[in-house]
């Protein structure tokens, strides 16, 4: 056993209350049965079956009010994978369900036999025509593939709020669309072609032009059987009016029945039909897009009206005036929008009724915004608008930090509103459309059912286009307010069919919860062509049951999951998935969201339940000990739950005594033990340089099992060697700063064969070339900016190294008259921030009157104005740190960057690199996992430097790519070199 095992039920949940009635049951507690275990395992391989209890509960939730346990969760690799998994289903009676974001809002991404993840290995963007057209995976989100197309000025059609998320395969099942796509921009207009897999395992590709040939040969019974439809529609000339009426306005109810009219053969028809099929027709397996113009000339405003109606009624005359984007937000909608960074305080003051339009027009140069702006002006006398707080101005301008603040809110709709609704309670998000010139109506009738059922609704939406979104809070666990929930959506279905001929799914498709009330939109003989459209493609009822088309007109209320209360810092999560793209274990063990699901299963089981003794086991290395603490989550919640905060949490929790004392006397007497790290590596280097590297991994390797492998670290052969052993000589007088050496690089060199000079020798010439001296305090050995015990979740040590630090800075600085320059990242956020909730009172004033500054910072903003650049490399690639997205600093290291080289590419995919300190020397695979995309990007050309501003971010890219990462500072500090 090792010596610092972690305290036994440390992490059993303290307020079990269950059991639930969506719990999984005590018979699954070991996970997928057999033979289907077994036969996939054989199939497919060990590495792409998931079948843990605790595989199959993180997979449960989408981003949905609804709940499925799969059988098996298949982690597909390739077309092979996806055509195996048919094939055994056909044979066995099984059946499938794909899965790629989760984001979708009706239960599309679960199901209740075969769960395919085509998320993690799908991913890919290939640009054509120069950016007219791209190659792109089902895998791939939008804000990745708009970031590709982004240098070629183009941009993809599709722009739901969920972009950082969702992948262009859920856009195009789902027929996303979004912002500004309408009618006109969505997925069925812009998509070029796309390769997809039947049922039957055929793999169709519409841009072949024997596609239909060998279509016709592989599916003969398919291929009649949509012919006949296509003519049995086109024969009756009430049904043709009527579908190309239906899509006028958006609607992603049933399936697209217009591709019977737009497509000539079947290969036309069925690349129609898989748009909004949500995967029940076959699995998209690749997409190229026709993408469109990037304006970037934009001019916005944020509009303030006193009611629903009278902002409804304020849209069509934007339209009239050309606007991109009208997007409308009521009073909760806004009120509850202050969570998010960046929104206006004083928004939470706003009075119940008042409503919002954000109005945005684009064009592609200067006279036609110009145009634009004109026209809006002229609109804009014409209206009554309000400014019930401060911050309001009802003015349009071009400012793009003003214009993202006020996307930041819109965007932050589901997430930001759902948050803020009752702890306990299960989130419904629909979205409907009417004709546009009956929106105001539509709101008015909309309001009165919701006060009506006694729900205090939200409502935003995309004006332009009459469509609206709208959630509902309730206790799925209440029988009664489930019963409240079903009268609302009975006659909030009759209110939009019957009154308005509207789309009860304008954009998030039908769902599980809209399948029931298909027919009553679409009519019998519709509702009876998309039923045979089913049978014809997929006979055996293979692919997604009951999700797009269900007769049980209870449907809608089967599997709506129930939200039970775990620790605080999670309550607010609504399972949206927004934090999944940017987390370091994604691909490996867990994300937050995962993380959270995982412990809301647990408080719903009973005491002694076996599936919570399984779920406890799994749980402490697939969401503790995998979790690289970096808090990126947090950026990407709208709500700002920081997932990372609550694994340090849990890795507190186990902790014993004896290693909380043991934590909290290095604190005590770090220098000591800074200077027995640094005698270590360099010990550790010069063994490594005479017999290799295997004998300090082999010792490394032994005391990880001797104590704990989550405590000791691995031995890694991209470890630099030791720094020098006396930082440089400065002067205190006349200095611009206080430089503060972080202690990773009072330990650690730059890279091995690298020729000097170290960081800190770096810093201070540059510093000192550019007449901004700095001054090294001599007591900075022995001091830290306490991130070690802080990510550990070492409470006790965290506060005496915390403290300590603040104390020593505000000498050093003078009581905060001189800015203390700090030469890594995490340590300079670590210092602003972190420290805080850790400091006695009095020295959280003294906190309070320090400047901390990064030192890419400093070198931006002090040292570049006054230096001479000498010598450039010809390109740079780069490496943003976590702790700069959380400074907001990225841009500084650019700028850095771009001083140093001619060429300065930030991959598409770069993210956090999981090093975190240590982490990446205590899990290698996290590491290994997290860098994988970026080092493969970096790694596609070669660059002349690889530059970050964190030495332990640098090591870990090095380790990933095999290329020699290090300061920017130090590039800069060669680059003005006389």
């Amino acid at each position: 056993m090792p010596l610092l095992e972690p305290k036994p039920g440390a992490l059993r949940p303290h307020g079990i209350g269950g059991p639930s009635p969506d719990r999984m049951p005590e018979w699954r507690a070991g996970g997928t049965p057999e033979p289907l275990r077994g036969e996939l395992t054989e199939l497919l391989g060990d590495g792409k079956v998931l079948w843990k209890a605790s595989d199959l509960v993180r997979y449960a939730s989408d981003a949905s009010p609804y709940r499925f346990v799969p059988q098996v969760v298949v982690v597909a690799e390739d077309i092979d994978d996806v055509s195996a998994v048919l094939s055994y289903a056909h044979g066995r009676g099984r059946e499938v369900v794909f899965r790629a974001a989760g984001t979708s809002l009706n239960g599309q991404a679960q199901g209740e036999d075969i769960l395919v993840d085509v998320r993690r290995h799908w991913a890919g963007v290939e640009v054509l025509d120069g950016g007219r057209r791209a190659r792109i995976r089902p895998g791939t989100t939008v804000a990745r593939a708009n970031a590709a197309l982004a240098r070629h000025g183009r941009v993809l059609g599709p722009d739901p709020a969920s972009a950082i998320a969702c992948t262009l395969g859920g856009v195009v099942a789902n027929n996303s669309s979004g912002m500004t796509a309408g009618t006109t921009r969505n997925a069925y207009r812009t998509l070029s072609s796309l390769t997809f897999v039947l049922p039957g395992g055929t793999v169709v590709d519409t841009a072949d032009p024997l596609a239909d040939e060998e279509l016709s040969r592989a599916e003969p019974a398919l291929c009649r059987g949509l012919m006949e439809i296509k003519r049995e529609i086109e024969a009756d000339p009430g049904l043709v009016a009527r579908i190309r009426a239906k899509y006028e306005i958006k609607n992603t109810t049933g399936y697209r029945l217009d591709a019977y009219l737009d497509g000539t053969t079947p290969v036309e028809v069925l690349r129609g039909l898989m748009v909004g099929s949500e995967g029940t027709l076959g699995f998209l397996a690749e997409l190229v897009f026709d993408t469109l113009p990037l304006d970037r000339n934009a001019s916005g405003a944020l509009l303030f009206f006193p009611s629903l109606p009278a902002a409804a009624a304020a849209v069509p005359l934007f339209n009239e005036a050309g606007a991109l984007a009208v997007e409308v937000m009521d009073g909760n909608t806004l009120r509850a929008s202050v969570s998010v960074p960046g929104v206006p305080g004083d928004w939470a003051r706003l009075p119940k009724d008042t409503t919002a339009l954000l109005v945005e027009f684009r064009a592609p140069d200067e006279s036609g915004l110009a145009e634009y702006e004109r026209r809006a002006a002229g609109v804009l006398a014409g209206l009554d608008l309000v400014a019930p707080v401060p911050s309001v101005t009802n003015a349009f301008t071009r400012d793009p930090g003003t214009l993202h603040g006020h996307w930041t809110a819109r965007k932050a709709f589901v997430t930001a509103v759902g948050g803020a609704r009752a702890p306990g309670t299960t989130l419904i998000t629909e979205d409907f459309a009417v004709p546009p010139a009956r929106l105001a109506e539509a709101c008015e009738a909309l309001l009165a059912l919701q006060a009506e059922h006694g729900f205090d609704a939200a409502v935003a939406g995309h004006a332009a286009h009459g469509n609206l979104h709208f959630l509902l809070a309730f206790d799925a666990a209440r029988p009664a307010d489930v019963a409240r929930y079903a009268a609302f959506m009975d006659a909030f279905c009759r209110l939009t069919v019957e009154r308005f001929d509207g789309s009860l799914k304008a954009e998030h498709s039908t769902g599980r919860n809209m399948a029931p009330f298909l027919e009553l939109e679409w009519g019998p003989k519709a509702t009876e062509l998309m039923w045979r459209t089913k049978r014809v493609v997929d006979p055996e009822g293979l692919l997604a049951p009951r999700i797009l088309l269900d007769r049980d007109p209870q449907a809608h209320l089967r599997g709506l999951k129930t939200i039970p209360r775990v620790e605080a810092v999670a309550d607010p999560c609504i399972e949206c998935g927004f934090c999944e793209p940017t987390c370091p274990s994604k691909d490996l063990t867990t994300t937050p969201r995962q993380r959270i699901v995982l412990r809301r299963e647990m408080v719903r089981q009973p005491p002694g339940s076996r599936v919570l003794d399984e779920l406890l086991d799994s749980y402490g290395y697939d969401a503790v000990d995998t979790c690289a603490g970096d808090s990126t989550c947090m950026l990407a919640c709208p709500v700002g739950i920081d997932t990372g905060a609550l694994m340090k949490d849990f890795r507190h929790r186990r902790h014993g005594p004896r290693e909380e004392r043991a934590a909290a006397l290095a604190a005590r007497r770090f220098a000591a033990v800074e200077g027995a790290a640094r005698l270590a590596v360099a010990a550790a280097g010069t063994v490594a340089g005479v017999v290799g590297h295997r004998l300090p991994a082999a010792v490394t390797e032994a005391a990880r099992k001797a104590v704990r492998p989550d405590l000791v670290p691995q031995w890694l052969p991209q470890i630099p060697g030791a720094a020098p052993r006396r930082l440089p000589a400065t002067r205190r007088v006349g200095a611009a700063a206080v430089y503060y050496p972080a202690c990773i690089n009072r330990i650690f060199n730059g890279p091995r064969g690298e020729p000097g000079p170290s960081l800190p020798e770096a810093v201070v010439a540059v510093s000192e070339r550019a007449g901004r001296p700095l001054w090294i305090p001599p007591d900075a050995t022995g001091t830290c900016c306490a991130t070690i015990w802080h990510s550990k979740g070492y409470d006790a040590g965290n506060r005496v190294m915390a403290n300590r630090i603040v104390e020593a800075a505000w000498g050093w600085t003078a009581g905060g008259r001189l800015p203390l320059v700090v030469d890594a990242s995490s340590c300079a956020l670590g210092i602003a921030r972190e420290v805080v909730p850790y400091l006695t009172d009095g020295n959280r004033t003294l906190h309070a009157e320090l400047t901390v500054v990064d030192s890419v910072v400093w070198a931006a903003r002090e040292l570049l104005p006054r230096l001479a650049v000498r010598h450039t490399a010809g390109s740079a690639v780069v490496h943003p740190t976590c702790s700069m997205r959380h400074l907001g600093t990225e841009g500084a290291l650019r700028a850095v960057a771009e001083a140093c080289a001619r060429e300065v590419v930030v991959p598409d995919d770069a993210g956090c690199c999981a090093f975190a300190g240590d982490r990446g020397m205590l899990h290698p695979e996290l590491a290994a996992s997290a860098t994988a995309r970026e080092a493969a990007e970096v790694t596609a050309r070669a660059f002349d430097a690889y530059l970050s501003a964190n030495r332990m971010c640098e090591v870990g890219m090095e380790r990933a790519t095999g290329r020699p990462y290090r300061s920017a500072l130090i590039e800069l500090e060669h680059a003005t070199r006389p």
